[in-house]
């Protein structure tokens, strides 16, 4: 085993969450990549049968799901709630990307499939700020996008689209650009570049303008950013696909890693194809966690928002463990 990974894997016994108590919820959810909630207790999650899974507070289920125009099942990856109740959806297709509206009945109609012109590759993550700007995330133009899982991946982009409609590319040259977050100071635009294990932040401008991309934190061996949300202190908490890693960095870009969920033989395993430039499908479509099946996304629940409920690629259900910070109010906490 590789020694830096045999130490952090033996250093997880002494992590703050390697004691705390799991919950469950859902059942039966396909590919919950990433999930959102609400203060009335719902949780929200994209599953690949066609929608968005409904799970209500007290236990029931409801699957909101429909086809997209040309006939096909559609692929939600990053889902993002408005105001009426209806759903932004991130197309993750084979082929094809954009950003589809969902209403609970069903209706699937296109948001934004193209920005000046040029068609929206699949396309990952949505997500809606305070100011009415919408921002949306495409990891890689590379076909397929398992090319994408390499560190010399630089071609992941971020799309800002103002309240006016208006659409453009605010950041390029990521690399493998995923989940993204606005600071709860406004000032900042946070995100994820998997591939190159590294969490980034870009000066926010009123207008939306992004500035020039800085490092906040450069992970090492076995973390491979995707989920992210910030506490109501400013701590931006960050999930890991592949090690299962929950990982809270501090304002000052301290890390501290709260728990993960690893064989060590599989991570050497993975590791060494992303060292070696051949990371492929087969590297993210086994994962034998413990408890936990490729977690990659992260929503702060609860009456006090102190349940961190976490979405995954490979899982059938949401898993959940109570943490002593209240995350961030998201835009939709009291959307109907």
């Amino acid at each position: 085993m590789n020694a830096q990974i045999e130490k952090s894997v033996a250093a997880v016994a002494a992590a703050p969450g390697s004691n705390l108590v799991w919950d469950w919820y859902g059942a039966d959810l396909v590919r919950p990549e990433c999930v959102l909630a609400t203060a009335d207790g719902s949780l929200y999650t994209a599953d690949w049968r066609g929608g968005v899974a409904h799970l209500h507070a007290d236990g029931s289920q409801q699957l909101y799901a429909g086809l997209l125009p040309n006939g096909e099942l559609p692929r939600p990856n990053g889902i993002a709630l408005l105001p009426d109740g209806s759903f932004l959806f991130a197309h993750l297709g084979a082929q094809d990307g954009g950003v589809y509206r969902l209403t609970r009945q069903g209706v699937i109609t296109p948001w934004l499939l193209d920005v000046a012109g040029v068609p929206l590759p699949p396309t990952n993550f949505v997500v809606q700020d305070g100011l009415g700007r919408t921002w949306i995330t495409v990891s890689t133009r590379r076909q397929p996008r398992s090319l994408g899982y390499r560190q010399s991946c630089d071609d992941g982009f971020i799309v800002c689209v103002n309240g006016d409609g208006g659409a453009r590319i605010a950041a390029e040259g990521l690399g493998y650009a995923n989940e993204v977050a606005v600071h709860p100071d406004g000032c900042w635009l946070y995100a994820n570049e998997t591939f190159a294990r590294r969490l980034s932040r870009f000066a926010l401008a009123p207008d939306g303008t992004l500035g020039a991309r800085e490092t906040v934190v450069q992970f090492g061996l076995g973390t491979f950013p995707d989920g992210l949300a910030f506490d109501e202190q400013g701590g931006a908490w960050v999930v890991s696909i592949i090690s299962n890693r929950l990982i809270r960095v501090a304002p000052d870009g301290s890390q501290q890693l709260w728990m993960e969920d690893v064989d060590p033989d599989h991570l050497d395993w993975v590791e060494a194809a992303w060292q070696a430039e051949s990371m492929d499908r087969e590297h993210l479509d086994a994962n034998p966690g413990k408890r936990l099946r490729n977690i990659s996304s992260i929503a702060f629940a609860g009456p006090n928002r102190r349940t961190a409920v976490l979405g995954c690629l490979l899982g059938d259900r949401l898993a959940s463990l109570h943490l002593p910070y209240t995350g961030q109010r998201p835009i939709h906490w009291n959307y109907a």
